[in-house]
């Protein structure tokens, strides 16, 4: 009686986190960053939205010089997060258009606009107290100037 109370016992643990769940918040935001600059985005920005709204933890905001570099850029990130961390994207929204694509990773959000559409919708002045996530290759993009 007292070996099946424990084997009970046992099955109410949490089990440890699969490999999918390790690549998760910052971490996975910081993968997101990684393969936009495989993809040759523009103006990439991590938000540390943690505290400040409940349906995720960071929001990506990155740009593309055309309709077609910004549906790439997603492609991209969708299929090297998918392929190569095991992450899966739970939502896809804009992409036919490739004026904003949002791609929803659930703790981290990402946006990615055509150029010239970036600045009408100023995401990023949505968060001017939250904090910005730094990250390797952040400034590749400085000889790159918007209209």
């Amino acid at each position: 009686m007292v070996k099946q109370a424990e084997s009970a016992q046992l099955k109410t643990n949490p089990s440890p986190p699969s490999s999918n769940d390790q690549v998760v918040g910052r971490e996975l935001a910081l993968k997101v960053a990684e393969a936009a600059l495989d993809k040759k985005a523009a103006r990439i920005e991590i938000i540390d939205v943690r505290g400040k709204v409940d349906y995720t933890d960071y929001v990506i905001v990155m740009s593309g010089r055309s309709d077609r570099q910004v549906a790439a850029i997603a492609r991209g990130i969708e299929e090297d997060l998918k392929h190569k961390h095991g992450a899966r994207c739970s939502g896809v929204e804009g992409l036919p258009q490739g004026n904003w694509v949002l791609l929803d990773f659930s703790d981290v959000v990402v946006h990615i606009f055509h150029q010239d559409t970036r600045g009408y919708y100023d995401l990023e002045a949505l968060w001017l107290d939250a904090d910005r996530v730094e990250f390797e290759g952040q400034r590749a993009d400085e000889g790159f100037h918007f209209p």
